[in-house]
């Protein structure tokens, strides 16, 4: 089980082998300090963990740049059901969105009515970048929450 674990996530069996070598190595001497209720979901979370360490050590950064106008795709109408009448889906949103809490209707409203980025959107607002990512993402959540009940 802990070579299959292994494999999943290092996706090389001579990686993998050494793994489970590792992990056996450092295992066995610890193992009498650790309170063991399920062994099988214990030791595939060791095996699991440790791959994932492997993986960071290799690779310890994920390059992203935040700087770039960083868009999501979809728009927030596809929360509208196609069967609705322009001007009505329109007015539905237009509620909605006037339902939202004021840091979730300025982010929407600024992502996708301005089409501007999370950065713009920083920039505009002074909100901080993971706040303007949670308002649009809860926003949208609770815009689809809002048109369903509208629609139905």
């Amino acid at each position: 089980m802990i070579f299959g674990v292994c494999m999943k996530y290092l996706k090389d069996p001579d990686d993998a082998q050494d793994a489970v070598m590792e992990i056996f190595e450092h295992l066995l001497p610890r193992v009498a300090n650790y309170e063991i209720r399920g062994f099988k979901t214990w030791v595939y979370s060791v095996a699991r963990n440790h791959c994932l360490q492997q993986l960071r050590k290799e690779n310890p950064e994920v390059a992203t740049d935040f700087t770039t106008q960083v868009m999501e795709s979809g728009e927030v109408l596809h929360l509208l059901n196609d069967d609705e009448p322009g001007d009505e889906r329109m007015a539905v949103l237009k509620r909605c969105i006037e339902k939202l809490p004021e840091h979730q209707r300025t982010s929407i409203t600024l992502f996708f009515m301005e089409e501007l980025s999370y950065v713009e959107i920083v920039e505009k607002t002074g909100y901080l970048l993971s706040k303007v990512k949670s308002y649009i993402q809860n926003g949208k959540r609770n815009l689809a929450i809002c048109i369903k009940k509208s629609t139905s």
